[in-house]
């Protein structure tokens, strides 16, 4: 395609990785260029994980990645692969749902739902981070996840009842 007068050479920049996302390895080629998000979503077809905003303000994309919460919008994909990368699909065991999906149901902690998968993850983190000994410190640790909806105080609630059952569970 001429530009400026001169020919442009488009290139390809293929990779071979293997993602490891909720325990199971998957192995794919994709262009260097792509986010964990489209690759979560598009080569993998692990839609729970929402793409919003992406530019990481919204955390509708929140995974994460050994444990810690990643805006998946903003990691290359081909920079998590020697991570375990666990998604809104991989916190249930079987039928069993995590305890903080279990809350936000009880709660009634979302109303569109679109944000709910991205706070659940960064709720799971959260709490497993140590940040739920009170409301506001719950509110300023989930501060990356905007909802819409406004359904902070039952989030907010969720995060509280589970965090007190997964305490009570391994303590």
């Amino acid at each position: 395609m001429p530009q400026g007068g001169r020919e442009v050479k488009r290139t390809s920049y293929q990779l071979d990785i293997l993602l490891r996302v909720n325990g199971t390895d998957y192995p794919i080629t994709l262009d260097t260029r792509t986010t964990l998000l489209d690759a979560l979503r598009e080569r993998l077809q692990l839609t729970g994980t929402k793409k919003g905003c992406g530019l990481g303000q919204c955390g509708a994309c929140t995974v994460l990645l050994d444990g810690k919460r990643v805006k998946s919008c903003l990691w290359l994909a081909a920079l998590a692969e020697p991570h375990e990368i666990t998604t809104i699909e991989g916190l249930a065991r079987g039928e069993e749902l995590h305890p903080l999906q279990t809350a936000f149901i009880e709660r009634d902690a979302f109303q569109c739902g679109y944000c709910t998968p991205g706070q659940i993850v960064a709720g799971v983190a959260c709490i497993a981070e140590g940040h739920t000994n009170s409301p506001h410190q719950i509110r300023e640790w989930m501060s990356g996840n905007i909802c819409r909806c406004g359904a902070y105080d039952h989030i907010v609630a969720a995060i509280e009842d589970a965090a007190r059952a997964m305490n009570a569970r391994t303590g």
